[in-house]
């Protein structure tokens, strides 16, 4: 791909490695972009590269000559100058193309069977907003042609179940050049999103959380005392008031230490579990917004657990459970790993391994299968890393269960203990589910294809009266379901057949069709019909919102069949 970019523009090769799907390169071209339509040029490019066979050559060569060879390239001399601390490094050698590369490669172009060019965008040089803008484009490649084919297929299913797609067709969100990262959520978006919260709230109740309201805007020195400032102050919104620096909280567990820590706390109090939908904002790059998956403005079910040593076990077995209790009902797996200390701890090795080994005991009793990530922890405490797969088979990390040593300390936070010692150190678990509620938001829509199960979605109930004379009714049977706060419609589109109502309803979504004609307002009735055509029959208005509730408060993922 490097050889081919650089025979077609021209510019100046930075970057160009492996990622989970593919590999990209980025290259400086100065005063034009690039486009999608000139992808097939290129790719006829990389196909005539591959049937050259060109060898793949390593060479290791001094620093000195590589700034000399790469002076026409500003890049290549920075990552000599900033990068390369050794007298000699490796570069590989690929028909007239030479670049910096620690390798290895295949032996030769020709074992590259299938290519395919597939998407561009702009960057800048190291992710800085203040530095070049650099042109990146994907690629990847296949041993076989029929591996691409169905790579092609899976991204055609991907593309329709792009949330983007689904959130502008359904008419759930949009967002705004006025207000980059932060999305408008239009009333069925803000439906689906209370939903999510409603629900989050509803397991915090049976599970003993307390939930707060905290600031959304804290001087400097707060996250000084964190460390945030030392190591995050690039991510965060801040700004001046009075002579004093303030940001925008990008998260919770600094304002929640100030709540633990304003009046004297005991060992009567613990665990002391703090949920907080508070809105957060973290000043992502521009380049790297995408939907709901990256944003700059949004809200987590985040709580933070201040324990003691001895109840970190059956509070990471409690995190486990209100876990799978959520991603059961949405119907997914999930992967666990726990990764343990790394070589740049902070604080006592015997709270570490004692905390390392409740945590396993909590994982070995979950009854799931989990692995190890040896020195994958934080410098501050082991976590556990929970992976959710999608319909798709896609991997996405939401839920956190995060082990804390180190906040205490630095907030001075103190409990008294049962023996009257009034300088005990709690410890804090740092635990969420759903994660950021805008990005479930995005994974939920793309696995279920935007046919939101019956509890959740935004489109629950519509109204059809068979003809003009029965729209009264319809009107009056709508408004009982709104009342029992269902998402209801009718449709009174008197241009519209109704087999054309009908149809219009199902590729809307609406779980539930509710047929109304003379008949049915003589018994009082409703004729009910799913969004997949299923048909059951004439029932009460009464027992059919019943059943709407049950449905509802079991959050059934198949309501429509269970009708």
């Amino acid at each position: 791909l490097g050889e081919a970019m650089e025979g077609f523009y021209g510019g100046c090769l930075c970057y160009g490695p492996p990622i989970e799907n593919g590999f990209y390169y980025d290259m400086y071209i100065e005063d034009r972009g690039v486009s999608s339509t000139e992808f097939p040029a290129l790719e006829n490019r990389c196909k005539n590269i591959i049937k050259e066979k060109q060898p793949f050559e390593r060479l290791e060569v001094k620093k000195e000559i590589l700034l000399d060879m790469f002076k026409y390239n500003k890049f290549k001399c920075r990552i000599l100058n900033e990068k390369v601390n050794t007298p000699t490094t490796t570069v590989y050698r690929c028909g007239p193309l030479i670049d910096l590369c620690r390798g290895p490669h295949v032996r030769h172009t020709g074992k590259i069977k299938a290519l395919k060019i597939f998407k561009n965008s702009s960057t800048y040089w190291e992710g800085k907003a203040d530095m070049e803008t650099l042109q990146r484009i994907y690629g990847i490649s296949f041993p076989d042609n029929k591996m691409m084919k169905e790579w092609e297929k899976f991204q055609e299913e991907a593309r329709n179940r792009d949330h983007r797609k689904i959130g502008k067709e359904q008419e759930l969100f949009f967002f705004h050049d006025l207000s980059p990262g932060s999305c408008f959520f239009l009333p069925r978006g803000a439906f689906l999103y209370n939903t999510l919260t409603d629900f989050i709230r509803e397991e915090y109740h049976r599970r003993n959380f307390t939930e707060v309201v905290s600031p959304n805007i804290f001087n400097s020195k707060l996250w000084e005392t964190s460390g945030h400032w030392q190591h995050y102050s690039e991510n965060m919104f801040s700004f001046e008031i009075e002579k004093e620096t303030f940001a925008l909280k990008p998260m919770n567990c600094p304002g929640h230490c100030l709540m633990f820590a304003h009046r004297p706390r005991s060992w009567r109090e613990m665990p002391l579990r703090l949920a907080d939908f508070g809105v957060l904002h973290r000043n992502e790059l521009s380049g790297t917004l995408s939907g709901l998956t990256r944003v700059r403005r949004f809200q987590q079910d985040d709580a933070h657990i201040f324990c003691t040593i001895e109840q970190i076990e059956e509070e990471i077995k409690g995190c486990l459970d209100f876990l799978k209790s959520v991603y059961s009902i949405f119907g997914f797996t999930f992967q666990l790993h726990l990764s343990t200390r790394p070589e740049n701890y902070l604080g006592e090795l015997e709270i570490w391994n004692h905390a390392e080994k409740q945590l396993q005991n909590s994982l070995d009793n979950f009854g799931v299968q989990w692995a190890l990530n040896p020195g994958d922890g934080a410098f501050y405490g082991p976590k556990i890393d929970i992976k959710i797969k999608d319909a798709l088979g896609r991997y996405h990390q939401c839920a956190t269960i995060q082990l804390d040593f180190q906040l205490p300390i630095r907030f001075n936070l103190t409990y008294v203990g049962k023996d009257g010692d009034d300088k005990k150190r709690p410890v804090i678990i740092h635990r969420a589910v759903l994660g950021s509620v805008e990005r479930m938001i995005a994974i939920l829509a793309e696995n279920y294809g935007g046919k939101w199960p019956f509890w959740l979605s935004p489109r629950q109930v519509m109204v059809v009266p068979v003809g003009p004379t029965s729209e009264e009714y319809a009107r009056q049977v709508r408004i009982q379901p709104y009342a029992a706060r269902f998402m209801s419609d009718v449709d009174l589109d008197q241009s519209c057949t109704l087999n054309k109502k009908i149809r219009n309803a199902q590729l809307a979504q609406y779980n539930f069709i509710l047929v109304v004609g003379e008949k049915e307002k003589a018994n009082h009735a409703v004729n009910v019909r799913t969004r997949d055509n299923k048909v059951h029959g004439e029932i009460s208005v009464s027992s059919a919102i019943e059943k709407l509730k049950k449905f509802k408060s079991l959050r059934l993922p198949n309501a429509e069949e269970e009708f």
